[in-house]
């Protein structure tokens, strides 16, 4: 074996091991149904203790790389280019309760709007450039980066007033022409949403890891609206080989993925699911997300990533559309990025879900 943790790369050990044997998975170096190395056999290579090796192969099994089996040790799931039409199979950690939500302290939500008043005065009342506020913008994107794995310039985010909104939007990006596919069950509004704006939808069934390769195979759409962690309300998230084939789909199809990353960030793990966006080469992923569910419902700001290839022809044909986010909220929501609090609230947040799973379990 070839595992070494590099004590100055700055990465927890239980990271670098998981990067390095995920690798060898999607590189098919471990086939589908093959044995994984056991953990003492890895601990002793890398000179780790058992436990962040333990902690490599949870985060291997809640994204659906591997599954753990009884008295057997731990072996790869993820495949590439079979479609199962015949059926899907079923992940082990992707059920995930949700008993302790995102609400955001108000102490610190209060602390920032105060500060953000003393410090912008007057700025407040200005009216936002279109795309929303370039502090905000700014700081989503290096939070993209640090803590989902999504490498984009802040030219690339669109801020909006919530989900809904930026639903409409993409229809007058992609086009009411095309024909828009969408989970079953799913959230209601985002078909209603959609057809309010024109849009022929087609709904596909789901199965125990996301929709039925055999849906996607008979479906006439060019767009595909997925929730891929923790869809509402089956609780259904993709895992590795099924975000593969959504991505492949969407290639195949020449058409484009619609990412609906409400929930992703309330996850169990300690490490945030790998978002088809980051696993995307082709530009077909367009990234959605909002602050309701981390910060607070009535708080209604969302922003979309667009990939490069769409750039220009938003510009193009809806950049003219003024941002419908009052800059106060913007430059709040900047601030809480900058200074870290989001991200400690929502390390709060698993924490606390853990143990409350953990407690129930």
């Amino acid at each position: 074996m070839k595992y070494r943790i590099d004590k100055e790369n700055g990465k927890p050990a239980y990271l670098q091991l998981y990067e390095q044997l995920k690798r060898d998975i999607l590189n098919g170096i471990f086939a589908y149904g093959a044995r994984l190395p056991s953990k003492r056999l890895l601990a002793a290579e890398t000179g780790l203790s058992v436990i962040p090796v333990e902690r490599a192969y949870g985060l291997l099994c809640d994204e659906g790389y591997a599954e753990a089996r009884e008295r057997s040790g731990y072996f790869a799931i993820y495949r590439e280019g079979e479609l199962l039409v015949q059926g899907e199979r079923v992940p082990t950690l992707h059920r995930r309760p949700h008993t302790v939500r995102g609400q955001f302290p108000f102490s610190v939500l209060a602390k920032t709007m105060r500060r953000v008043l003393l410090d912008r005065g007057e700025e407040i009342l200005v009216k936002s450039p279109n795309h929303g506020c370039a502090e905000l913008r700014t700081a989503i994107a290096g939070y993209l980066r640090q803590n989902a794995g999504i490498a984009v310039r802040p030219e690339q985010v669109i801020v909006g007033s919530g989900a809904e909104y930026l639903y409409s939007l993409i229809v007058q990006l992609l086009g009411k022409e095309r024909v828009f596919a969408l989970e079953q069950p799913s959230y209601e509004k985002i078909r209603q949403v959609y057809e309010a704006n024109g849009v022929r939808c087609e709904l596909l069934r789901m199965g125990k890891n996301g929709i039925r390769s055999a849906e996607l195979e008979r479906t006439n759409a060019t767009v595909l609206h997925v929730t891929p962690f923790n869809s509402w309300p089956s609780g259904v998230t993709a895992d590795a080989s099924k975000r593969s084939e959504y991505l492949r789909w969407a290639e195949r199809r020449n058409g484009y993925l619609i990412e609906d990353n409400y929930d992703a960030e309330l996850t169990l793990s300690r490490k945030n699911d790998d978002t088809l966006f980051a696993l995307s080469d082709g530009g077909r992923v367009l990234y959605l997300n909002t602050f309701s569910q981390t910060i607070a419902p009535s708080l209604r700001v969302g922003y979309l990533v667009l990939p490069e290839r769409l750039l220009q022809t938003f510009e193009r044909k809806l950049g003219f559309y003024s941002c419908t986010v009052p800059v106060f909220e913007q430059y709040v929501l900047a601030e809480l990025l900058r200074t870290g609090d989001f991200v400690r609230h929502i390390n709060r947040v698993r924490r606390a879900k853990r143990k409350s799973t953990e407690k129930n379990s």
